[in-house]
C-alpha cells in the first residue's frame, strides 16, 4: 500500500525560518487523508529555534548573541539548535500512517539516508540511540528534530555543509554539554562551496526518497 506513493519536491532556498515554519503548520492543518506527501529542502538565515524540551541551561551566552540572530520557540522534540546558511535541511511532510512508518522508524531512516549520503563523500558517521542526529568522530555534524501532529510529520534533518559554525558557540547544541560541532567542508579539504554544496542538497534528497520507497517495497 505504501510503495510507489507519490512525493512532491519542493526546494525553497533560503526562506525565513518563522515563515517556513508556519507553512509546515498549515500544510499540515489543512492535509486530508489524499494530501499528497512533500518534502522541502532548504536553507534558512541565521535563527536559533528552541524544542519542546528546551531548557533555558543550554542557552548559555545567548543572550550575548547578534540582535539580528532571532530566538524562535517550536514544537518540534528535543533542545536548542542553530540554523544559518551552509546547512541544508530536509523537511519530509509525511502521512506515517499511510507510509506505515512510525516515529522511530523515520527517525532511523532519516539517520541512515544521512550516514549513506555522507559515506558517498567519504566520511563515516554514525547515530546515537541517546541522542538523534549524526555524529562523525564524536562531533556533531547533523541535527534531527520532528513533530507528529494528525499522524503526519514535519520538521526534519538538518545537515551541516559549510557555514558559520560559531554561533553553536552560544548554546549548548541539542542538550548535549560539552558537545563539539562538525561539517562536511570540514571533512573535505577540496570542497567547492557553490558546486559540491548544491551537489550535496540534490544527493540529500535523493537518498531520502530512496529510503522511502525502499520501505513502502518493504512494507507491502
Amino acid at each position: 500500500m505504501a510503495a510507489g506513493l507519490p512525493i512532491h519536491i519542493k526546494r525553497l532556498g533560503l526562506i525565513d525560518y518563522q515563515a517556513c515554519y508556519q507553512a509546515m503548520q498549515n500544510f499540515t492543518q489543512a492535509r486530508h487523508s489524499d494530501t499528497d506527501d512533500e518534502i522541502w529542502l532548504v536553507q534558512h538565515p541565521p535563527v536559533f529555534t528552541q524544542g519542546l524540551n528546551g531548557d533555558t541551561k543550554n542557552l548559555l551566552d545567548l543572550l550575548q548573541r547578534p540582535a539580528n540572530i532571532p530566538l524562535i520557540q517550536t514544537d518540534r522534540g528535543g533542545q536548542i539548535t542553530y540554523h544559518g546558511p551552509g546547512q541544508w535541511i530536509v523537511y519530509p511532510l509525511l502521512n506515517l500512517k499511510r507510509r506505515q512508518l512510525g516515529v522511530k522508524a523515520l527517525v532511523h531512516l532519516l539517520e541512515q539516508t544521512g550516514i549513506q549520503l555522507l559515506a558517498d563523500f567519504g566520511i563515516t558517521a554514525t547515530a546515537r540511540a541517546d541522542a538523534p542526529g549524526l555524529y562523525v568522530a564524536g562531533q556533531k555534524i547533523a541535527s534531527l528534530g520532528l513533530k507528529v501532529k494528525r499522524q503526519c510529520s514535519y520538521h526534519g534533518l538538518a545537515l551541516n555543509v559549510a557555514m558559520d559554525l560559531s554561533p553553536f558557540q552560544w548554546i549548548t547544541p541539542c542538550g548535549l554539554t560539552g558537545m563539539q560541532m562538525t561539517q562536511v567542508s570540514n571533512h573535505l579539504p577540496n570542497f567547492d562551496t557553490s558546486h559540491d554544496s548544491e551537489q550535496l542538497g540534490e544527493a540529500l534528497l535523493s537518498h531520502l526518497i530512496a529510503a522511502l520507497h525502499a520501505h513502502g517495497a518493504s512494507s507491502l
